[in-house]
């Protein structure tokens, strides 16, 4: 059955007890739906567009109410899915939620599938497919930046860059096509150096500096990989849960208590930070504790940066001088703990062996020198040469392999213009890049690309 034959409905606020609950019905029928299940205090004739009417949903079955809601209607096309939509405001509770919705779904609509209202507003044209990605993002978003640039992208900020490439493109394809079509035309020459220089310069140039802002995704959107790395009893866990701001770690004096990998978000100076806890590298004896420590020489492995926490009223130990041989010298903060008790580690070994690494000295007991480690961790991360526009343009991995492909083939169209090659090699180039970037927006895309965008929505959104 074609989707516009239709009518959807589904839960839109998180299942649990609340002030108030949403379940958003989408389609040709969703008023005629209303009218079924919904008793107004007063007497209705029609309903008008973005206004609360009060009443109750009524059970056909007993003719009860079930709850007093809320209930609003937006007509088509002025709404989020561009077709008649109604919102039933109610109270908040699996069970009274869960009753409505069969009572909807018993009037005439179907139970929609994760993402199919923003899906219905890509398909009626509403938004394109940067924007349904925007909304993912909003909604996970990790930080402030990360929502600064979802909003971007959610008022079409990728759209109008990818737009602007796309057209250039077209306008070059057109030439190409015009010289073709008629040769001997003064009119339609074209110079191959001359378009060959514009592709390079303008078109891939743009292309490219979208792409490389891609690295900016990983920092704002998933966070920076930090892992606390030091030997057992170092202070690892209390240092985590300094950062917490809570007891979420085990701090214990029994050396060896952390055996897995601890991870938490948080953010540090504006920046979404997922954090780290790993089991000490040292000799173990159990298969437990050996899978801990594995797991830790696979985080630093992966890690975008390390905090190596020494112990200052400890000697430097075996295990220290390990450890600093595995982590990445270039993402490696040293953190001198416990400053608060008596230091048995001077500050010329300090120096010697932790030559040109930054360090910061901290007390995870008292708090003591954190300020001044959200800023070395910062003042690392940005040392990254991460850096954010204005109106900052940040491609997700999708856009990323689009935009790559369309580079590909715009370079191909650009040699293939100065070696002389047929011009209708160069123009099915330039279609080839064309409909690269028309995957980015949805103007060309399979059924795969929109199943797996949309998968990744709840229900009701």
């Amino acid at each position: 059955m074609d989707y516009k034959e239709e009518t959807i409905a589904a839960i839109a606020t998180p299942i649990g007890a609340g002030g108030i609950g949403i379940i958003r019905v989408s389609g040709h029928n969703a008023e005629t739906i209303a009218r079924k299940i919904f008793r107004s205090k007063r007497p209705i004739k029609s309903f008008d567009s973005f206004r609360l009417y009060l009443g109750h949903i009524i059970d056909p079955k007993s003719n009860l109410p079930v709850d007093e809601v809320l209930l609003s209607i937006m007509h088509a096309p002025f709404s989020y899915t561009r077709e008649d939509v109604v919102e039933v405001n109610s109270h908040s509770g699996y069970t009274i939620l869960s009753s409505m919705l069969q009572i909807i779904l018993r009037a005439g609509a179907r139970l929609a599938k994760p993402g199919e209202f923003t899906l219905r507003a890509f398909l009626n044209g509403r938004i394109d497919l940067t924007q349904a990605e925007a909304i993912i993002d909003l909604i996970n978003a990790k930080g402030d930046m990360s929502v600064r640039l979802a909003a971007s992208q959610l008022v079409g900020g990728l759209r109008t860059r990818t737009e602007d490439i796309r057209h250039a493109i077209i306008e070059i394809l057109a030439r190409i096509e015009a010289s073709m079509d008629f040769p001997d035309e003064e009119s339609t020459m074209i110079t191959r150096s001359h378009i060959a220089d514009h592709i390079n310069k303008e078109i891939l140039t743009s292309v490219e500096e979208v792409i490389a802002a891609y690295a900016q995704r990983k920092i704002w959107h998933e966070g920076v990989a930090v892992v606390i790395a030091g030997r057992v009893n170092v202070g690892k866990s209390s240092i985590l849960n300094r950062f917490l701001q809570e007891e979420r770690a085990i701090v214990t004096p029994i050396p060896g208590t952390t055996r897995d990998i601890l991870e938490y978000m948080v953010t540090i100076e504006g920046i979404p930070v997922k954090l780290l806890d790993t089991a000490g590298i040292r000799k173990v004896k159990g298969k437990i504790e050996k899978k801990g420590v594995d797991l830790t020489k696979t985080q630093l492995t992966a890690a975008d940066l390390t905090l190596l926490v020494i112990d200052r009223s400890r000697s430097l130990s075996q295990y220290d001088l390990n450890l600093l041989r595995e982590v990445n010298k270039n993402n490696t903060i040293v953190v001198i703990n416990k400053i608060d008790l008596p230091a048995k580690l001077s500050e010329e070994k300090i120096g010697s062996t932790f030559e040109h690494l930054p360090k910061v000295k901290i007390s995870a007991l008292t708090g003591e020198g954190f300020k001044e480690l959200n800023r070395a961790i910062f003042d690392k991360v940005m040392d990254k040469k991460i850096d954010v526009p204005p109106t900052p343009i940040v491609p997700n991995l999708r856009h990323k392999i689009a935009l790559s492909e369309a580079a590909a083939f715009l370079e191909k169209a650009s040699v293939n213009l100065v070696n002389g090659f047929p011009l209708e090699i160069v123009a099915a180039d330039l279609s080839w890049a064309k409909d690269a970037i028309d995957e980015i927006t949805g103007n060309k895309t399979s059924e795969e690309i929109l199943n797996n965008i949309f998968s990744r929505f709840c229900l009701g959104k």
